[in-house]
């Protein structure tokens, strides 16, 4: 524990108590809690979530895998895990990793959510990296990389202000991006803000759009994408 609490900012504070790790600041806390999911969860409410129309692939056959490249608390992940994915999450910072896998462990212990996260794993590790070096391919790759803009959203809550402070706004979206491009995925999802700009100035082949959020969506092959990558990013 010691040893993650280096990786804090100064503000910043990782304790336990009785239902388990939390980050505490000016008065607030913020633990990885998959149970407050529920609602989102039943079938009614899941079948029109945004990220599970986004993921869905038309004809798939048997069940699917996801990565989550930037996973986060892990929110996402359980949205997909719901939905009948297999997800590995990957998250880099060890502060926000140890949060969720402390989270996904109390998760498991559950009745209601047993089931569904035994559909989850996290690895902490780069995915940039990682996705260079997938053996066996996912079928769809969620990037939901933070960027400055939205530090400066009246809708960011202050509780994920404190996240804000341990995962920097991504420089490297081109790279990551192109290595999910790479990876073999039959379908790779960006998570962007409804007005943000496409991630590494590729456009998705298509979009969908809620009050708070937009999945871009691009479906393989990628032969396209990656000439645009290429144009956009040299």
């Amino acid at each position: 524990m010691e040893e993650i609490r280096r990786h804090l900012p100064q503000g910043l504070m990782l304790e336990e108590d009785s239902d388990g790790l939390f980050l505490a600041a000016d008065g607030q806390i913020l633990r990885a809690d998959f149970t407050r999911m529920l609602p989102r969860l039943k079938q009614s409410n899941l079948n029109s979530e945004l990220l599970v129309r986004a993921a869905r692939i038309k004809g798939a056959d048997g069940p699917l895998t996801a990565l989550d490249a930037t996973a986060g608390l892990g929110e996402d992940s359980l949205l997909l895990a719901a939905a009948g994915f297999s997800v590995t999450m990957y998250e880099w910072n060890p502060v926000v990793f140890a949060l969720l896998q402390d989270g996904l462990r109390r998760a498991q212990q559950s009745p209601e959510l047993t089931a569904i996260t035994s559909r989850m794993q996290v690895i902490h590790a780069d995915s940039t990296d990682a996705m260079r070096t997938l053996t066996v391919p996912p079928d769809v790759i969620l990037l939901d990389p933070m960027f400055p803009e939205r530090q400066k959203s009246a809708l960011v809550k202050k509780k994920l202000q404190m996240i804000q402070k341990l995962e920097m706004p991504c420089t490297r979206e081109g790279e990551i991006l192109r290595a999910a491009l790479e990876a073999g995925a039959r379908k790779v999802i960006v998570k962007r803000p409804p007005k943000g700009p496409f991630l590494a100035e590729v456009k998705p082949d298509y979009s969908l759009s809620g009050k708070a959020v937009r999945f871009d969506c691009m479906a393989a092959p990628f032969d396209k994408k990656l000439r645009e990558w290429e144009k956009e990013n040299a």
